[in-house]
């Protein structure tokens, strides 16, 4: 690896950088890279940092949920709940779930309002409780089980028999 140097004081910076890059390219530092060769796309195209994020998260595939404001973000999040609820395995898991749900949004209600005012309703328990419900198959009820005629005591040996071996 090569050593660092450090700028003298008498060099321009612009000048330093450039000499650096220079330098880089005669070493062939830049050789090899993705994208080698190809014009950068949308070069000639305005773009704030905002749509610049955004295409950046678009390329990559980045998830941006947690750039939502709060109320979007629990909209949002309220949405996926509802369609997860069908796949917990416990009423327990439900109620769980809204009451953590409905616990935050009211933490969200009583803070200032950061972003666009969002109106998010509560999960109401027991609507959620009954898509879950709808969502399973009635358990079978138990049968009892038919009763079995006694089983006849094995015969018993005589006395006489027993006393004999």
């Amino acid at each position: 690896m090569e050593e660092r140097r450090r700028r003298p004081h008498d060099v321009p910076v612009a000048d330093w950088v450039e000499q650096q890059i220079r330098d880089a390219q005669q070493r062939g530092a830049f050789t090899g890279l993705r994208g080698e060769g190809r014009p950068i796309p949308d070069l000639h195209r305005q773009r704030s940092s905002h749509q610049w994020v955004l295409d950046w998260a678009e390329r990559e595939g980045a998830d941006l949920s947690a750039a939502l404001p709060v109320g979007l973000a629990l909209r949002r999040e309220r949405a996926e709940l509802r369609a997860a609820v069908p796949e917990l395995r416990s009423e327990r898991e439900v109620r769980e779930l809204v009451a953590d749900f409905n616990g935050r949004l009211r933490d969200a209600y009583l803070r200032p309002a950061s972003g666009p005012p969002v109106a998010v309703g509560p999960l109401d328990l027991e609507v959620q409780l009954q898509r879950w419900r709808e969502a399973r198959p009635p358990r079978p009820t138990p049968q009892p089980p038919t009763p079995q005629p006694p089983a006849a005591p094995p015969p018993r040996r005589r006395w006489w028999r027993r006393a004999g071996r």
